[in-house]
C-alpha cells in the first residue's frame, strides 16, 4: 500500500498542520485512498461531527478534481477522502468551459490546493458518442452536441497518433485535457511554472476500482 504523510488529530478529523501541501505529498495521499478503496479497507476520513464543524468558517481542500460525471466515478470514495479534502468539478466526459476553467482557478489560486486531477475512466459515454460522431458523422441533438464537439478533436487526435481502441482514445482525451488546462488558463500554467502546482491525469477501471496515473504535467516528486 502507497505510504500516506498525513497524520489525522485523535478525534479522527485531519490536522491542519499535517495537510499535503506539495504535489507529491497530495498524489502520495491520493494513492495511499485508492489502494485502501481496492482492498475495500475503507477509513472514511474526516466525515464525522467534529470535522462538520471545523469546516463551517473554511475550507482547505488538498487536491482538486476535475473529472467526468459518470455516477460509477465519485472522486471522494474512489480515493477514500472526506469532508474539506477534496475540491471537485465535474462533467461528462470531463469536457472543459470557462466556469470549469474559473473553478478550477479558484481551487488553484484562492484555495491553495497543490495538485489537479483529470479523472477519466473507462467505458465513458461522452467518449463513445464522439467516437460514433465521427465515424458516422451525426451528431446528437440538444445540448449533447455540445459535449460531443468537445470531445471530437481528441477523438481525432488520438487516431492521427495511431490510437484505435475506445481505451486508448479515452487515455489519450484524460492527457489531452491535462494539457488544455494549462494552455487555456495562464494561472495554472503559471503555478505549475513556478512548482506550486502539478496536473496530474489519471484512469479509473470501474470493476478494479484502480486509478492509474497516465500523466503528470509539473512533477509529483517533492
Amino acid at each position: 500500500m502507497p505510504e500516506t504523510d498525513h497524520v489525522d488529530a485523535p478525534d479522527g478529523s485531519r490536522d491542519p498542520a499535517a495537510r499535503p501541501v506539495t504535489p507529491g505529498q497530495a498524489w502520495r495521499e491520493l494513492a495511499a485512498g485508492n489502494a485502501r478503496f481496492m482492498a475495500g479497507d475503507h477509513e472514511h476520513p474526516h466525515q464525522g461531527i467534529h470535522d462538520r464543524a471545523a469546516l463551517a468558517a473554511g475550507q482547505t481542500p488538498f487536491a482538486i478534481f476535475f473529472g467526468c460525471a459518470d455516477s460509477r466515478v465519485a472522486a471522494e470514495i474512489i480515493f477514500d477522502q472526506g469532508l474539506g479534502d477534496l475540491f471537485v468539478v465535474r462533467t461528462a466526459g470531463h469536457v472543459m468551459d470557462p466556469s470549469v476553467l474559473g473553478s478550477l482557478e479558484f481551487g488553484v489560486d484562492v484555495l491553495g490546493a497543490p495538485l489537479v486531477v483529470v479523472l477519466g475512466h473507462d467505458s465513458c459515454g461522452a467518449v463513445r458518442a464522439a467516437i460514433e460522431a465521427s465515424d458516422t458523422g451525426e451528431m446528437p441533438p440538444g445540448f449533447l452536441r455540445d459535449i460531443v464537439e468537445r470531445v471530437t478533436p481528441g477523438v481525432i487526435a488520438a487516431r492521427r497518433a495511431g490510437l484505435e481502441s475506445v481505451k486508448e482514445i479515452e487515455r489519450q482525451h484524460v492527457r489531452a485535457t491535462c494539457h488544455l488546462m494549462t494552455e487555456r488558463s495562464a494561472s495554472i500554467a503559471a503555478a505549475v511554472r513556478e512548482g506550486r502546482l502539478a496536473v496530474v491525469g489519471a484512469e479509473y477501471d470501474l470493476a478494479e476500482g484502480e486509478a492509474r496515473l497516465v500523466e503528470v504535467v509539473g512533477s509529483i516528486e517533492g
